[in-house]
C-alpha cells in the first residue's frame, strides 16, 4: 500500500508542476517507478501516466496545437519513436554485465540500465543547468528535433525536454505551445506504449511485473 501511495503522489505532483513546462514528468517519475518494479516495467508504467497526461492536456488545449508544427515535428517524432521503444525492447534482452554488493544489497548491472542511467543523468543535468536549460533551436531543426525527442522518447520516455527547446522559438502562443506539445507528446506515447506492448507479448513476458502490482 506504501508503494501505491508513493507513486500516486509522485504522478499527481509531476504531472501537475509540468503542465505548463511541457516537460520533465518522466525525468522525474521514471525512476521513482523504478524503485519498485523492473526497469522495463518502469518505462511502460511511466509511459501510462506520460500519456494520461498529455490526453489530459490535449482535452483542454488539444484544438489550439499548431497543425503545421504538429506534421513538421510530429510525424518524424513518432517514427523515430518506433525505433526508440524497439531499440529498448532489444537492449532490455541483454544479460547482466556486473554484479556488486552494497552492504547486505547485491546490485546487477546491465546494458539497459546503463544506458538509462546515463540518459537521467544527461536530461537531468539539462534541465538543471541554466544555459542548457535556455538552449533554443531555429525552426530549421525541427525534423532533427522531432527525431531526437521521438527516439529518445520511445527508447526512455525522455522526450520533453528536448521538444521543448526545439518548438520555444517557433513564436506561437503559450496555448498553441501547449497544445502542440501535448499532440506530439501524446502520439510519441501511444506508438511507445504498443510497441512496448508487442516487445513484452513477443517475449512471452504478458506479465512482466508480479500479478499484485497490478493495481
Amino acid at each position: 500500500m506504501t508503494a501505491y501511495v508513493a507513486l500516486g503522489i509522485a504522478a499527481l505532483l509531476t504531472s501537475g508542476i509540468t503542465m505548463y513546462s511541457g516537460f520533465g514528468l518522466g525525468t522525474v517519475l521514471m525512476p521513482v517507478f523504478a524503485l519498485f518494479f523492473p526497469l522495463e516495467t518502469a518505462i511502460a508504467a511511466t509511459a501510462l501516466v506520460h500519456g494520461a497526461n498529455n490526453l489530459f492536456k490535449l482535452s483542454l488545449v488539444g484544438a489550439k496545437a499548431d497543425r503545421g508544427l504538429v506534421v513538421r515535428f510530429g510525424i518524424p517524432a513518432i517514427l523515430a519513436a518506433f525505433a526508440g521503444a524497439a531499440a529498448m525492447g532489444y537492449v532490455s534482452h541483454f544479460g547482466e554485465i556486473a554484479r556488486y554488493s552494497v552492504g547486505s544489497r547485491e546490485a546487477v548491472v546491465t546494458p539497459l540500465k546503463l544506458a538509462l542511467a546515463g540518459l537521467m543523468v544527461f536530461f537531468a543535468v539539462f534541465e538543471l543547468v541554466p544555459r542548457l536549460r535556455t538552449l533554443r533551436f531555429d525552426r530549421r531543426y525541427l525534423v532533427l528535433g522531432g527525431l531526437l525527442s521521438g527516439f529518445f522518447g520511445g527508447f526512455s520516455g525522455h522526450q520533453g525536454a528536448l521538444r521543448s527547446a526545439f518548438l520555444v522559438k517557433v513564436g506561437v502562443s503559450t496555448e498553441a505551445f501547449v497544445g502542440t506539445n501535448a499532440v506530439i507528446g501524446f502520439l510519441v506515447d501511444a506508438v511507445r506504449i504498443a510497441v512496448y506492448a508487442w516487445v513484452f507479448l513477443a517475449a512471452g513476458r504478458t506479465a512482466p511485473s508480479p500479478p499484485e502490482n497490478g493495481p
